[in-house]
């Protein structure tokens, strides 16, 4: 059969058209209310440094987010996977992490964002997050990335040039694996020999993600495997999302699959406070080096605002300038920042944008002991947006039933 992609490049503008108001009627009739439809779900998201502190001080941050998350109505807590690098250095282990997680929690979803899929065996990728998956009670769920740095495949290096083929067969056969299906290997001793994977999970189908930064190829895929989208404003405006949430949803409903079946997760960099010039000057600092950590997000944030520069003849002078109208650019339209009421118009634009749950990134530099103590501000805003946003997307009778 062609590629979903394929067969949504062949409609022509009619057929587009069709496609499309059916995917808005359906946004239109998802249903809302406790099951969280229809209002933006807020998650906890971890991708911090492991410069500045002991190691044992990042996990303690992690585990006292996820139990304020656990006892404050969040959807879930996100790791990622991370080799060889002081950025993210807390994380090359997800399923461990996750694990340990789980078992510190009781309601709240917890998830990798994302599993560097073509760096493992598949069948260890089932077999690990089946143990996660009975640790918490069904509440495991995981993002999957293709991978893109070579260092990392050190661990494969014959992978690396077909990593994105190799996580399409791979999650093919994690989800055999995961249904409690066979998959045929070679033993030891050169045998062909039908494998079956233990435990048997609790949850009948394993939540799972494929993660995209910017790449509409990678959103199209997503649309042909049926999973849902974790992205990022990282390289990304709102409006770029908005018109990638279209793309996939008019894919999904193309290939017969219900589009508000499946989710898209955004991670966003926030911290909520009592005002927003306390807010502003607070997160200024590790804002703006993580900007200029990241120079290619901190390049398309410069050429954004029209400057004509060689960034091969950029002075430190220079840099530093840039770097406060990066930070005032990202501060202004790529996060959550601020005080609830001033955060919610960010929230009406990622719900308009169809974004159906923000993975809110807090481990950005802040000591521990602020992102704790702001994280009562982020749950005012969370409640906020129960109780507003629904009735801002929705029609005339879409508040009933709602939180």
């Amino acid at each position: 059969m062609d590629q979903l992609s394929d067969r949504v490049a062949a409609l022509d503008s009619s057929e587009r058209q069709r496609l499309l108001e059916r995917v808005r009627a359906r946004r239109a009739e998802r249903p809302r209310g406790a099951e969280g439809r229809g209002r933006l779900r807020f998650s906890l998201f971890f991708f911090g440094t492991g410069e500045g502190r002991e190691i044992e001080d990042h996990y303690r941050l992690v585990f006292d987010c996820a139990r304020f998350a656990d006892e404050n109505g969040f959807e879930a807590v996100w790791v990622p996977e991370r080799h060889f690098d002081v950025f993210g250095a807390p994380y090359p282990s997800p399923a461990v992490l996750v694990a340990a997680l789980a078992a510190a929690t009781r309601r709240l979803q917890v998830r990798a964002g994302s599993v560097v899929v073509p760096l493992h065996d598949p069948v260890r990728v089932a077999e690990d997050w089946a143990v996660v998956d009975g640790i918490s009670g069904g509440r495991a769920g995981l993002a999957l990335a293709s991978g893109w740095h070579a260092n990392d495949f050190v661990l494969a290096p014959d992978r690396f040039e077909g990593r994105k083929q190799a996580l399409v067969d791979d999650l093919a056969t994690i989800r055999t694996l995961w249904r409690g299906g066979d998959i045929t290997r070679t033993d030891g001793a050169g045998n062909e020999v039908s494998l079956r994977t233990y435990p048997l999970p609790r949850r009948g189908e394993l939540p799972m993600w494929i993660t995209s930064s910017s790449s509409e190829q990678t959103w199209r895929t997503g649309a042909d495997l049926g999973l849902n989208v974790l992205t990022g404003l990282v390289e990304q405006s709102v409006e770029d999302v908005r018109d990638r949430v279209e793309m996939y949803r008019e894919s999904l409903a193309a290939a017969g699959r219900e589009p508000q079946a499946h989710t898209v997760t955004a991670m966003v960099h926030t911290f909520i406070g009592s005002d927003l010039e306390s807010v502003r000057e607070e997160v200024r600092a590790p804002l703006t080096a993580y900007l200029r950590a990241h120079i290619g997000l901190y390049e398309k944030l410069v050429r954004s605002a029209d400057l004509n520069l060689d960034a091969d003849k950029v002075t430190d002078a220079d840099k530093d300038a840039l770097a406060d109208i990066a930070f005032t650019r990202y501060f202004a339209t790529h996060g959550l920042f601020g005080a609830p009421e001033d955060a919610l118009e960010m929230v009406h634009r990622l719900v308009d944008a169809g974004v159906d749950e923000v993975g809110c990134l807090v481990d950005f530099g802040l000591p521990p002991s602020r992102v704790l103590e702001h994280l009562k501000h982020l749950a005012a805003l969370k409640d906020m947006a129960d109780r507003e946003v629904p009735s801002r997307t929705a029609g005339p009778d879409s508040g009933k039933g709602a939180r």
